[in-house]
């Protein structure tokens, strides 16, 4: 957990009568290590959910990331890009160059959310590009996407310690491709928007990638690195649920509440960097890219 030091002592004690009064054994709980800003607690035999309320409430917001054994460097990570590894929504970016950007932007919202079918709502705005010319694809990336603080030195630093990294999208390839180059991805998943005579058709070629599939290729990652192996997922919205679920460690990016909620960690303050404080890699081992 990434806390700020101000009355940690205080907060701390308060933390662990809320957590005797839940039934918690905290007669051994204690702190493990706290150096700078990070805070590693034991609970043994705890509960997740409730310790993950209990810490929010006397420590919040912070960042956390909560397992039932000994937390330990994954090999392999899967992400979310849209309002994850990048700052933005590459769909409602693309809309403005066709004039509809509130129009699409607000069936985003809603999907992410949870409160819209993901496939529908996907097909529902690609069908709103209708007509762009795909030029626009190129100019949109070069002057709107870019990564989020931290993402670069977030993906070179688990791969300089043996973790491969796949980028899994609802989002598209046109983009995808392009950062998952750009900050060293091993490999790309997202969707494809077909094109003729130049311009969007308004479909999609081939099948949707969504919630079933990050999730899928999560587990078909996992098979191919053998037993033991830990998984991170990161992710913000209702579609990365599954996948936040099935991963060892689920972190969720500034998220979306039901996203927030099925996950067992949470960046809610700092820049995704903070990831790797949460795996207590020093910063001085970090790796600029």
């Amino acid at each position: 957990m990434i806390a700020d030091q101000t009355g940690l002592e205080t907060r701390l004690e308060a933390a662990m009568t809320a957590l005797d009064a839940a039934g918690m054994p905290v007669a051994m709980a204690g702190i493990l290590d706290f150096c700078g800003d990070v805070l590693q607690l034991s609970f043994p035999h705890a509960e997740l959910a409730p310790v993950r309320t209990i810490l929010d409430t006397h420590f919040g917001p912070c960042d956390l990331l909560a397992a039932d054994h000994l937390i330990e460097l994954p090999r392999l990570l899967v992400s979310d890009m849209d309002s994850t590894i990048i700052g933005q929504e590459c769909i409602d970016e693309l809309a403005d160059y066709a004039g509809i950007k509130p129009q699409i932007s607000a069936i985003t919202e809603r999907a992410m959310r949870g409160e819209l079918d993901f496939g529908q709502a996907l097909t529902e705005r690609v069908g709103l590009l209708a007509g762009l010319e795909e030029d626009a694809i190129a100019h949109c990336l070069a002057d709107r996407i870019a990564p989020v603080e931290g993402a670069r030195t977030l993906v070179a630093t688990l791969k300089s310690r043996g973790c491969r990294a796949v980028l899994v999208t609802g989002g598209f390839h046109h983009f995808a491709d392009e950062v998952g180059e750009q900050l060293g991805f091993d490999r790309v998943v997202g969707n494809r928007l077909a094109v003729g005579d130049g311009r969007l058709t308004g479909e999609l070629a081939g099948p949707i990638s969504d919630a079933g599939t990050k999730r899928a290729t999560l587990e078909e990652e996992r098979g191919q690195l053998g037993e033991g192996a830990r998984v991170l997922a990161l992710g913000d919205g209702a579609n990365d649920i599954p996948m936040l679920q099935a991963a060892d460690y689920g972190i969720a990016y500034r998220a979306k509440p039901k996203a927030r909620e099925a996950a067992n960690g949470r960046i809610d303050s700092g820049d995704i960097s903070a990831v790797l404080k949460l795996f207590d890699i020093p910063e001085s081992e970090w790796v600029a890219r």
